[in-house]
C-alpha cells in the first residue's frame, strides 16, 4: 500500500479555489512522489505561510501540488524572469506575483497593505529567497506579518520523512532577529532535498528574549 496522504481539513475561513479535478491532480502528484501531510492546517483567514527549507526546484512542484490537493487559494512571489509565455498565464492563475529582485523596494509595504485590505489571503513565501545556501534569511515576510498583524505559519518540506509538516502559528514582534531565531530553531530539524544548502544558524544578539 502507498503512503496515506492524511490530508488536513480546512476551515471555512480559508480562501479556496479549484475543483475536483485539480484536487485529484494535486493528490495524485503527492501520492506518486510518496509524500503525505502531518499536523493541522490553521484556521486563519489571513496568514503568511513560511515554507522551508528551499533548496530545489522540486519545492515549487510540491508546493503547487499541496495547494491543488487542498484547493487552497494562495499568493506567492516569483522571479520576474519566470513570467514569460506560456508560463506567465499559469503562474498568475496559480497566485504568482512577479518580482524584480533588483527593484523590490516597496514590495513589503504593498503586500502588507494588501493583506490589511483583504478579507482573506494566504501568502506563501520561502524565507531564504533562493535555492542556494544563505546564512541569513530575508526578513521581508516577517516585516509584512508585523505590519499587517497576521500570523506566520511554519510549514516544513521534510524530504527525509517525505512529509509536509504544518507547524506553529507565530505572531511577529518588531525584533526581527529574535523572530528569525525562533524560526531557525523550528526548521533546524528539517531535511531539505539538498541538506548542504540549508543554513538555520541561531545568531546571538543583545535583543534576545527569554
Amino acid at each position: 500500500m502507498g503512503k496515506l496522504l492524511n490530508t488536513p481539513i480546512l476551515s471555512a475561513e480559508i480562501p479556496r479555489i479549484g475543483n475536483k479535478f485539480s484536487c485529484w491532480l494535486g493528490q495524485r502528484v503527492l501520492k506518486s512522489m510518496g509524500w503525505g501531510f502531518s499536523g493541522e492546517f490553521p484556521a486563519h483567514p489571513k496568514m503568511i505561510i513560511a515554507v522551508a527549507p528551499h533548496t530545489s526546484n522540486w519545492d515549487f512542484v510540491i508546493g503547487i501540488a499541496v495547494a491543488f490537493s487542498l484547493r487552497l487559494k494562495i499568493t506567492f512571489f516569483g522571479k520576474h524572469s519566470l513570467f514569460i509565455p506560456p508560463f506567465a498565464y499559469f503562474m498568475r492563475k496559480w497566485g504568482g506575483i512577479p518580482v524584480e529582485r533588483s527593484q523590490s523596494h516597496g514590495v513589503v509595504e504593498q503586500m502588507a497593505q494588501a493583506m490589511v485590505n483583504a478579507d482573506k489571503m494566504v501568502l506563501c513565501i520561502a524565507p531564504e529567497g533562493t535555492r542556494s545556501r544563505i546564512e541569513r534569511w530575508k526578513t521581508g515576510f516577517l516585516q509584512i506579518a508585523y505590519k499587517a498583524n497576521v500570523p506566520v505559519v511554519l510549514v516544513a518540506f521534510d524530504y527525509k520523512k517525505k512529509q509536509i509538516e504544518f507547524g506553529p502559528s507565530l505572531m511577529i514582534g518588531d525584533d526581527m532577529q529574535y523572530e528569525l531565531n525562533r524560526i531557525y530553531t523550528y526548521f533546524s530539524h528539517v531535511h531539505g532535498k539538498y541538506p548542504n544548502n540549508v543554513a538555520t544558524i541561531v545568531v546571538p544578539h543583545t535583543g534576545d528574549k527569554d
